[in-house]
């Protein structure tokens, strides 16, 4: 759209008018907004300390996880906050360069949050289709340079637009329709021809959207079929269940991202009734932060089972037992869990069992197959 104002290089000053068409219902949007935003903070930050606490968590599939709820840590924390003032004092104006480092940072770590889940797609095909294989595949150097290839790629891709935007001259009518800096809306305020960023901006996007999706989709398809192939219906109806949940959570993220976009850069050539770009870029970014530490953590045995023993940890230490106390009053899974086994013994697959005060060694089967054995988790 053209402006009519006069060119101001050296402003430094923008404002945010919140969600266009819809500034009567700030506060009430608000509500779910904050909402999910401290569900957010509360759900990454305990994924992240049960992880680091446990060290049976330390497996690449959690290392995974834990890039994730740092991303999404991130990513919530650099609008919501700015937004709800938005919504509850009204404080519209931003400097230009907070706007360009909020800018920055959303559109960079949404990058790197979709190669993260192009990481995980990659680790669960590992481990469902060739779970032999999977520790000597997914190795702590393998997990470290998949994480540093996730955040080069984002920077090489968001560095070039980033700069390119500080470099136009803005309009001294420094107004984005927007609850936080977006680059398309950024880029609507540009007094000269923004056409090669509009155009490096939509392609970055389809393209990581696009080729993504597309190796997600790859790995999903493999562990369908291996999947299929399962001989017991509990061990299928578990990976079902967990592809699932990975693939809603998946779909939550790219589709409303890229509708948003298109529908920013499109905007006057929709119909109104169909102008929903601004809550569709609120949306994606606050609802996958928000569930993704219930879908892939809660969901999770190893999680739940964390959990559990944090929670009983707490209770023996609340109640002033002590740790040997503690240990012999506590469940079976516990007195397992505390002992320190001998490689070979685990190597042979030997449990302890009680049974009337007395230890007794019981053998475990070691048929059981090592693709049924991945779905658990």
């Amino acid at each position: 759209m053209p402006h009519s104002h006069p060119t101001n290089t050296s402003l430094s000053e923008l404002h945010l008018t919140g969600i266009p068409g819809l500034q009567h219902l700030h506060h009430w949007i608000s509500i779910p907004f904050c909402i999910m935003y401290l569900v957010a903070l509360a759900g990454n930050s305990t994924f992240l300390c049960m992880i680091k606490a446990d060290p049976s968590l330390h497996l690449p599939m959690f290392l995974f996880l834990s890039m994730l709820a740092v991303i999404d840590l991130v990513m919530s924390t650099s609008i919501t906050p700015k937004m709800l003032g938005i919504f509850w004092f009204h404080s519209t104006a931003i400097s230009l360069d907070a706007c360009l480092t909020q800018m920055y940072f959303v559109h960079a770590f949404s990058v790197m949050e979709s190669g993260v889940l192009v990481a995980m797609a990659f680790d669960r095909y590992v481990a469902i289709c060739n779970p032999l294989r999977y520790s000597s595949i997914l190795t702590s150097p393998i997990v470290a340079a998949l994480g540093l290839a996730t955040l080069l790629r984002a920077v090489v891709f968001m560095s070039p637009l980033t700069f390119q935007i500080r470099r136009l001259p803005l309009c001294s009518l420094a107004v984005m329709d927007h609850s936080y800096c977006e680059h398309m809306a950024m880029l609507k305020l540009a007094c000269r021809d923004a056409a090669f960023s509009n155009t490096y901006s939509l392609s970055v996007s389809t393209y990581v959207v696009s080729f993504d999706s597309l190796l997600i989709a790859l790995s999903y398809t493999l562990i369908l079929r291996a999947v299929l192939s399962l001989s017991s219906p509990q061990a299928c109806k578990k990976a079902f269940s967990t592809s699932s949940s990975h693939l809603c959570i998946m779909a939550l993220f790219y589709i409303p991202g890229l509708l948003s976009m298109y529908m920013e850069r499109y905007h006057q050539q929709l119909p109104h009734h169909v102008r929903g770009g601004d809550l569709l870029a609120d949306l994606y970014l606050l609802i996958p932060p928000a569930f993704n530490p219930l879908i892939y953590g809660i969901r999770m045995k190893q999680i739940r089972d964390g959990v559990r023993r944090a929670i009983s940890q707490r209770r023996r230490m609340a109640g002033g037992i002590g740790p040997g106390l503690g240990h012999r009053a506590g469940t079976y899974e516990d007195k397992v869990s505390s002992l320190e086994w001998p490689k070979p013994l685990l190597d042979l697959g030997v449990a302890l069992s009680v049974k009337s005060s007395q230890w007794k060694w019981q053998s475990v089967p070691l048929c059981r197959s090592a693709t049924e054995a991945s779905t658990d988790s």
